[in-house]
Parts: structure tokens; C-alpha cells; sequence
């Protein structure tokens, strides 16, 4: 999974991101595709970030390796491909983080060697949940919409 998350060029080139064959970590791909549109929030998500990062580092390290599966075995594939159903996808950052999360389903699905086969070996159990909770938080803070049920607009 290391070799398919950092140190990689399987997310270039994307214009204004990665050059061709750049090879580079996967979270210095979203902070390049994110400096795209800067946003002024008064560091509202840095805060909301600083708080997730907490949360997750009071999880014991066991159950934060054992979580690997959970997320990399279809859990953020689903997430994903719900965000993937938004209607609009307008700019440069909206198309360059469209193409993250579709990359991102293609590395956790491929049976041949995906993220998710690579981390089904590692069991989990009730211990990820806060884990799982901590996500939930985070993008239901930083997005409220998507705490609404649909239609309720």
C-alpha cells in the first residue's frame, strides 16, 4: 500500500497538480489540488482537521492498523463513490479531486493486487468504530448538508 500512496506517479499527470511521471505522496497531491482555489474560512478546517487528528490518535494503535481494511476493503470506495454522485464538478480543484476519488476506487477494488486485497488479512473488530465516528464528524462538520436527509432542503 506504501508503494501505491506515496513516492508514486499514479496520480500524474493532472494539470496544475502533477507534471508527467511526477512522483509524489497522495496527500501532497490534495494539498497541491486544493492551493488550485484557496479558501478563507478563518481556519475553521484547519481547527475541524486538528480535532479529527485527536480523536484518531487516542484510538490504541492495534485497532488504527486493523481499521486499514475496513477503510482500503470497500469503506472508502463507498464513500467515494457517494461523493462521486454530486451534480456539479465545475473548476479545475473540483474536476482534479473527481479524479482522485475515481483513482482511489480503482486502487481499493482491483483484486489483483488493490489496496483492498492487500489489507483483507488484517482483522478487525469493534475498536475501528470511533475511527469510523471520527470520519463521519469531520465531513458531516465540514459539510453540513450532508447531515440532512435528502429533501429535507
Amino acid at each position: 500500500m506504501h508503494r501505491g500512496e506515496c513516492r508514486t506517479d499514479n496520480l500524474s499527470p493532472w494539470p496544475g497538480v502533477a507534471r508527467a511521471g511526477e512522483r509524489l505522496d497522495h496527500d501532497e497531491f490534495m494539498r497541491r489540488l486544493l492551493a488550485l482555489q484557496p479558501i478563507d474560512d478563518g481556519g475553521y478546517l484547519d481547527t475541524i482537521g486538528e480535532i479529527y487528528l485527536n480523536r484518531v490518535r487516542r484510538v490504541n494503535d492495534a485497532a488504527r492498523a486493523a481499521s486499514i481494511a475496513s477503510y482500503e476493503d470497500g469503506g472508502l470506495s463507498r464513500v467515494f463513490s457517494a461523493m462521486l454522485r454530486a451534480p456539479d464538478w465545475n473548476g479545475a480543484p473540483q474536476q482534479a479531486f473527481r479524479f482522485f476519488l475515481e483513482q482511489h476506487i480503482k486502487f481499493d477494488t482491483d483484486d489483483a493486487g488493490g489496496h483492498g486485497s492487500l489489507s483483507r488479512h488484517l482483522v478487525s473488530s469493534d475498536d475501528i468504530l470511533p475511527l469510523w465516528a471520527a470520519f463521519r464528524e469531520i465531513l458531516a462538520t465540514a459539510v453540513p448538508q450532508l447531515s440532512h436527509p435528502v429533501g429535507a432542503f
